[in-house]
């Protein structure tokens, strides 16, 4: 943990969030200002997006291993969506911004791997092409990761990127409205994914991030809010159990 004090500015920083100033206005018993708050507010929603996406995908995976079946999924969607997190990841660690504005990123690409490999499992038995897939990820991400590809491939890898979570977020929702049902869908991961989204919109703007990943987490809000509404949409009622007659 990073932390610096200083006594005489009244200046305590820990882990990039400045609380000094807050400290001191609220020891002299005034509302703290907008741009000493704004920020530190954007830095601690950041920490918690990263803290809460260490689970995000754990209610998805429970429910898949819970009833041994992964009907009303789209494997397409959750293969997109490992290549998004991929690129995403790999971007912003290229271009040196604070784990704060992305660390929930390395965590939901750990479990978007073992949410596929899952589905994988769960889904009918595995052909040469799904092999190949996985095969080529394995071989590219590494590269990918380490920042080891042209820096103008790398922009348009990025900017692809929102077209790539895009693409994945809509043969589930053509999925779930030609079915009138979402299936194993998790409601609480769809829920944490749209809140997130909702979220990184005011850190990335507090953050000053580039506006390719502002662009990232507008399109999240669309998407998941759409899987969202179709979730409780589809949702079936649950049977009234019948009152058993004397």
């Amino acid at each position: 943990m990073v932390m610096k004090v200083n006594l005489g500015t009244m200046e305590l920083e820990i882990l990039g969030m400045n609380f000094g100033c807050v400290l001191s206005a609220l020891s002299d018993a005034k509302i703290p200002e907008k741009e000493c708050l704004l920020p530190l507010v954007s830095k601690l929603l950041g920490y918690c997006i990263v803290a809460a996406s260490t689970t995000v995908k754990l209610p998805q995976i429970l429910k898949i291993l819970k009833h041994g079946s992964v009907r009303g999924l789209s494997v397409a969607s959750f293969e997109l969506e490992v290549i998004g997190y991929t690129i995403a990841l790999a971007y912003c660690i290229h271009k040196g911004l604070p784990f704060s504005a992305y660390g929930e990123l390395a965590f939901l690409l750990i479990q978007a791997i073992i949410l596929i490999a899952i589905i994988y499992y769960y889904s009918p038995p595995m052909g040469s092409k799904t092999w190949m897939k996985a095969l080529v990820y394995c071989g590219l991400a590494p590269t990918v990761l380490a920042g080891k590809i042209d820096p103008g491939l790398f922009e348009i890898l990025y900017a692809s990127q929102h077209a790539i979570f895009f693409c994945a977020r809509v043969p589930q929702i053509w999925k779930n409205f030609t079915n009138k049902s979402t299936g194993e869908l998790s409601f609480l991961t769809c829920f944490m994914n749209f809140a997130g989204s909702l979220v990184r919109v005011f850190t990335s703007i507090q953050e000053k991030t580039p506006l390719s990943v502002l662009m990232g987490s507008a399109i999240g809000i669309a998407t998941n809010g759409t899987i969202l509404s179709q979730i409780v949409m589809y949702q079936k009622p649950v049977p009234k159990k019948e009152k058993k007659e004397d």
